[in-house]
């Protein structure tokens, strides 16, 4: 004899709640947001040095002050997705972390850019002897070379290429860049060191999270290799010999 057909209904398909939805989709305007909001500073300088000249009676000093005081803005703020997302479970900044780096990256360009082109009007001469002699401008430009290659490798598919493990090794040259550049700020400016030693203590206290965040995530690394090594044995000791 057959069975009667099942009348039961089929569970339904999961997806994702309407919530979850709506919160990426919000998400989804956190880069360009990022972007704009990262491009106003510049088009304020656009604005006070073309538009209406108010830099003063050395705007090209006060171009490079601001393109400088901006990279190691957006740098730092490149630092915070992580301890953010460790010791807070905020998971959106990390969604405009690439962005910031690349802000970051962008201005130190223009940065150099306008001391190569503006101040310098393309002498290499001085600027190979600036290279060379001038501590605080060989600083800056070894900031320079350290975000290049982690704005070169900041898409998806470079961390494919590299790997996960060797592109977040790579990556934590932020750091070193970080330091590099309050160096050079500190080194720039003449009289007040106040911005210079806040970002120090900026850069230094997220330092010291991902430090924190390492050191509190250590026992659960060790206990899946310590489950590992002892699982033989206990299963060894019940098993039959034959």
């Amino acid at each position: 004899m057959t069975g009667a057909p099942s009348t039961a209904a089929a569970p339904p398909a999961l997806g994702p709640r309407p919530a979850s939805r709506g919160r990426r989709g919000r998400q989804r305007w956190l880069v360009p947001l990022a972007w704009a909001a990262g491009l106003l500073p510049l088009a304020k300088i656009f604005h006070d040095g073309v538009l209406t000249p108010g830099l003063g009676a050395n705007p090209i000093e006060k171009v490079l002050n601001r393109l400088g005081f901006w990279t190691l803005t957006f740098l730092t703020l490149s630092l915070v997705p992580t301890p953010a997302k460790a010791f807070l479970g905020l998971s959106w900044p990390v969604r405009i972390r690439r962005a910031l780096g690349l802000l970051a990256f962008l201005y130190a360009c223009l940065h150099f850019t306008t001391y190569v082109a503006v101040d310098q009007f393309f002498d290499w001469q001085v600027i190979g002897k600036d290279l060379t002699k001038r501590p605080f401008i060989m600083v800056g430009f070894a900031t320079l070379l350290l975000l290049a290659p982690l704005a070169i490798t900041s898409t998806d598919a470079m961390v494919r290429r590299l790997g996960y493990l060797r592109w977040k090794q790579l990556h934590r040259l932020a750091y070193a860049a970080g330091v590099l550049a309050i160096v050079h700020f500190l080194w720039r400016v003449k009289r007040d060191h106040t911005r210079p030693l806040l970002f120090a203590a900026a850069i230094g206290a997220l330092f010291a999270l991902r430090g924190l965040d390492v050191l509190r995530r250590a026992p659960r690394r060790r206990a899946p290799a310590a489950l590992a090594s002892t699982g033989p044995r206990l299963s060894g000791r019940g098993a039959n010999p034959d």
